[in-house]
């Protein structure tokens, strides 16, 4: 975390200094806004939190409840979901509070008694170290209260605006507000009078039964709900003896149950088959009482017993495995003739089971993706175009997702004894560990992501996957440090430099490209960074360099690396990094030791790999995302 850069700073250094709309914020909502986001779920909160960090960008989001949700819904935190709370600075006060997964238990029947069950497996959670970061369990309330938490302390001071209800929405052909919402007043003295307002740009994040959805025409594709599951978040006395593990647990005949304990160590969370549901059923099955649920997994867990005292929260859905043919507003036909202005995530565009934990992880990433493009668009970086990209990334991630929850749902509800292999299901759950841990994502080429033909520079980067980080020594201060948890959700590019081998000062091409960034008109950080900001303030440059840090001279290391910055122009000296004695990055994630440029996206996910000296390649891909500056040559 830095700051004092623009003064001494005595308080909180997470509150930022109001800035833009945020130094007069309307407390009422405005008949005019740039960004209209529905609905204050996991992807409407990160989109806020990531719109939050624009301040000019006047951005609102209107939730139908009169506040914050309080219990129940997700709970699953993946490892890539715990890297995105650390870009939005709160990984290590959620991971405080939040009961860590390590370990999966598999219960089956007892081959000498099946009407009992057995532990048969344990697995490590994530035995092949795929993230620093571990995966967590905790109430999707606070993920909520921490993402409310960024937004209210960034530059615009953005916070809910509660009591309001989607009604509908009108997109015309031109003007500078050319969406108008119709929202109905679900609390206070206007209950029931409806207003309309003005946007530039509408983000629906209104769930499974989405009204954003219905009104642009946007419908679902995939397999109705034929399969039925009571959850309950529950404190309760019982004998099972793994009921602080997470567990799959599947029984003779009875069923099955997931099994989730929860933070706090006393709340534990099941998810309990229910069985087939009729064709004819009519939702009857939703229907189902807290008391039935109970019986049908004390009937699972025999010849253990669970006694409830007390239900924090319950539910029963239905399982469907269902995605929208496109993820805005412009139809299929007429791609390429208009940029979209209405844009769906999370439930409101894929539907799946919960059993996978998912759902809330998934609709992060979609928020998180279109956020930062809108950011880019209404800031002046980036042509309209942009948003093109954000259906076309998002959708084969959510089928992706359906596909992968399709084949676990169906081994949780199949008797172990209809398997193929007793096994199955544990071998599974190894197997395919790096997708529930949110790490398959991986986008295809397009303007925001080059082709992989110089993958061979830095092997452990894949193109179009999320950066994954390790251990450097940052040089200025000998300490270790994760490269990628300096890369925050500001909204800026990542450009990382990892050196040839002469060192800081001597001739090399490291050097080379350091002079042109700072002096080549086609250098983005000359053609696209407006006259009057930070030489940083779009393009975060850091270099990596392959000597011990000790032999780093920064006196001797290029300006470019130590750039000046806030009113005061002072020196920034973190980022000039070293590798680490015990785990030199360079062979950790196959970096040729004669250098590569990782170009990485606001978002985290790699867009770009080329040698030093493809400084025509670098102008060109950037030339092709950003709006090259008015007074650059």
């Amino acid at each position: 975390m830095q700051f004092h850069h623009h003064g001494y700073v005595s308080g909180d250094p997470r509150i930022q200094a109001p800035a833009g709309v945020g130094l007069d914020r309307s407390v009422e909502l405005p008949d005019e806004v740039d960004v209209l986001i529905v609905g204050s779920g996991p992807a409407g909160m990160i989109a806020a939190a990531q719109l939050a960090q624009f301040p000019n960008i006047n951005t609102r989001l209107v939730e139908r409840r009169p506040g914050r949700l309080e219990v129940g819904q997700a709970d699953g935190i993946q490892a890539r979901s715990v890297e995105t709370f650390q870009a939005f600075g709160f990984a290590e006060h959620i991971i405080a509070e939040a009961y860590r997964i390590t370990e999966m238990a598999f219960w089956k029947p007892d081959p000498q008694n099946p009407a009992n069950i057995v532990r048969a497996a344990r697995a490590l959670d994530d035995e092949a170290g795929i993230s620093e970061f571990p995966h967590l369990i905790v109430n999707q309330a606070r993920v909520l209260d921490y993402f409310a938490e960024v937004a209210r302390n960034s530059p615009t001071r953005l916070e809910p605006d509660y009591g309001y209800e989607f009604v509908g929405l009108e997109v015309a052909e031109d003007g500078d507000y050319p969406v108008t919402v119709t929202l109905r007043y679900t609390a206070g003295g206007h209950l029931g009078e409806t207003r309309n307002i003005q946007a530039k740009y509408v983000i629906g994040c209104d769930g499974a039964h989405s009204r954003v959805r219905e009104a642009i025409g946007r419908r679902f594709l995939g397999e109705k709900a034929n399969h039925a599951w009571g959850v309950m978040d529950v404190l309760a006395e019982t004998d099972f003896p793994d009921i602080r593990l997470k567990c799959a647990i599947q029984s003779h005949d009875g069923g099955s149950i997931l099994h989730i304990p929860r933070e706090g160590n006393h709340l534990f969370r099941m998810y309990v088959d229910l069985g087939e549901v009729a064709e004819d059923d009519g939702g009857k099955v939703r229907l189902t009482s807290q008391e039935e649920v109970e019986a049908r997994a004390n009937k699972i867990l025999h010849p253990y017993t669970v006694t409830v005292k007390h239900v924090a929260w319950r539910s029963v859905y239905e399982v469907g495995h269902r995605v929208t043919d496109k993820f805005d507003d412009v139809h299929p036909d007429h791609s390429g003739t208009r940029t979209p202005r209405v844009f769906i995530t999370g439930d409101a565009c894929h539907t799946h089971s919960a059993k996978a934990g998912q759902g809330m992880n998934v609709s992060m990433q979609d928020g998180w993706n279109i956020a930062w493009k809108l950011g880019h668009v209404l800031d002046g970086r980036a042509p309209e175009s942009i948003l093109d990209t954000y259906s076309a990334e998002r959708q084969v991630i959510a089928q992706n997702l359906i596909d992968f929850d399709r084949e676990w749902s169906t081994l949780m509800a199949t008797r172990p004894e209809e398997m193929e292999d007793p096994s199955q299901l544990e071998e599974f759950y190894v197997k395919t560990a790096e997708f529930p841990a949110g790490f398959m994502t991986e986008y295809t080429p397009s303007m925001l992501v080059a082709g992989d033909s110089r993958q061979e520079l830095a092997t452990g980067f894949p193109v179009g996957k999320r950066f994954k980080s390790t251990l450097v020594t940052r040089v200025c201060d000998a300490n270790p440090k994760q490269l990628g948890h300096h890369a925050t959700a500001d909204g800026r590019w990542r450009i990382y430099v990892f050196a040839d081998a002469p060192a800081a000062g001597e001739p090399s091409r490291t050097a080379d490209l350091a002079e042109w960034l700072v002096t080549a008109p086609s250098s983005p950080l000359l053609a696209h960074t407006p006259q009057d900001a930070d030489l940083d303030a779009w393009f975060d440059v850091k270099v990596i360099y392959q000597q011990p840090h000790a032999d780093v001279d920064l006196g001797k290391v290029p300006a470019v690396f130590l750039p000046k910055v806030g009113p005061f122009q002072l020196t920034d000296y973190e980022k000039v990094y070293a590798t680490a004695p015990a785990d030199d990055i360079f062979t950790a994630r196959g970096v040729s030791r004669a250098g590569a440029v990782v170009v990485v996206r606001p978002d985290q996910y790699v867009s770009h790999i080329l040698p030093l000296d493809a400084t025509e390649e670098l102008a060109e891909f950037f030339a092709g995302i950003f709006v090259t500056r008015s007074d650059a040559v």
